[in-house]
């Protein structure tokens, strides 16, 4: 994901200091080489040997120390880096910065690189509202520096609002959107993801096995890419990814309603929800209880989701899924055909590392134009952005 790409991280005074640690994890596991710049204050906090070990490369934090005994040690950070990343980042770090002071290794650094800066803030709630500093971050916002909202919540210093520190996942997904060209600005993109649950009483549900996984995977790297997206999700257990605009819906019935009044106003509409066919024609008030061995329930069918989008779509580009167990092709191409659809992602669940409620998968696209291309297993965010790539060539071309 981030192979190849070199990042500074740099790391000042505070108590949020630790939550650097998981972030310099998240960085070097996506395959980045990560340089890490502490401030003196933030080494009281945490040694600079928990970095050293985590980056497998030595932390600076002098300001007058040669690299290499060749290198200039700033100069030669700022050259390298594709993204300055700063978490946390002080009052202190950011008033600095924003009047142009260049007092130590970090904020000469900061001050000397041509690549994005990304600021997490963290700090106590009243100076995070305090205008002076509100000023300061917004003139660096205005000078095109990046900024991770910081998260609500109970301050180390006792108070409560805004000033934590946000989890280390949201400051990776942030950087990760610094680092992704913009290739779909103002686009608007309606992505449905998840399963649906057709009610039979209070207590028990007809559903399916989607862990919504492949949706929230491609409505992520669409705002990674600068496009407006929406995501109308069924029931899950993910995080919504950074950026994106959530509905959340129950039944077919529910997801009928809010796509097709998204859909409305979309560029691009992505369906990788897995719909229920069937709902109970009737739903009871009160729980059943057990009583005979057996008990007959009566399905009416749901609306087709995909053939009416597809039925008004316009110069809307609109994408579905076919997960199959057998015939994927012949499955698949009547999918596409039938239901009026600019790109098929096809996938056979039954195979193994394509299913559901796992992080990989294996997809074929088939295209209007006859033409069927494969891919290998590999992860969901791949091929999140394997479609996204198809989809922006396509829709160019409209």
């Amino acid at each position: 994901m981030l192979k190849g790409k070199e990042i500074i991280l740099g790391v000042t005074g505070g108590i949020a200091v630790y939550k650097a640690v998981e972030l310099l994890r998240l960085l070097t596991k996506a395959g980045a080489n990560v340089h890490v710049i502490m401030t003196r204050a933030a080494t009281e906090f945490v040694a600079p040997l928990t970095f050293q070990t985590l980056s497998g490369r030595p932390v600076h934090t002098e300001l007058f120390s040669l690299i290499q005994e060749q290198e200039i040690g700033h100069i030669s950070l700022a050259d390298r880096a594709d993204l300055f990343v700063i978490a946390p980042a002080t009052a202190n770090f950011v008033g600095k910065v924003a009047c142009g002071l260049a007092d130590d290794l970090l904020t000469t650094a900061v001050m000397a690189t041509k690549a994005p800066v990304l600021i997490a803030p963290a700090m106590n709630m009243n100076m995070y509202q305090n205008p002076i500093y509100r000023e300061n971050e917004a003139r660096l916002k205005k000078h095109g520096y990046l900024f991770v909202h910081p998260a609500t919540g109970l301050l180390a210093c006792g108070w409560e609002g805004e000033g934590k520190l946000p989890d280390p996942e949201v400051i990776f997904e942030e950087a990760l959107a610094a680092l992704t060209q913009k290739t779909l600005p103002e686009v608007r993109v309606v992505v449905s993801a998840g399963p649906t649950r057709e009610a039979i009483d209070p207590v028990r549900y007809l559903s399916n096995h989607s862990s919504g996984k492949m949706g929230y995977a491609i409505a992520r790297e669409a705002a990674r890419r600068g496009a407006e997206v929406t995501l109308v999700t069924g029931p899950t257990a993910l995080k919504v990814p950074a950026g994106v605009n959530v509905v959340r819906v129950e039944s077919a019935l529910e997801m009928r309603d809010a796509m097709l009044e998204r859909a409305a106003t979309s560029d691009i509409i992505i369906k990788a929800a897995a719909v229920a066919d069937y709902r109970p024609r009737e739903r009871f008030d009160q729980k059943v209880k057990k009583g005979d061995a057996t008990l007959t329930l009566d399905l009416e069918k749901n609306p087709d989701i995909l053939a009416e989008l597809g039925s008004q779509k316009g110069e809307r580009l609109l994408v579905g899924f076919a997960a199959e167990t057998e015939a994927l092709l012949e499955n698949a191409e009547k999918k596409l055909r039938e239901k009026n659809l600019d790109l098929v992602v096809a996938n056979d669940v039954a195979a193994e590392g394509a299913g559901f409620h796992v992080d990989t998968n294996i997809v074929k696209f088939l295209y209007r134009d006859g033409r069927v291309e494969d891919l290998p297993l590999m992860s969901k965010d791949a091929v999140a952005a394997q479609i996204l790539d198809r989809v922006e060539a396509l829709y160019r071309t409209r």
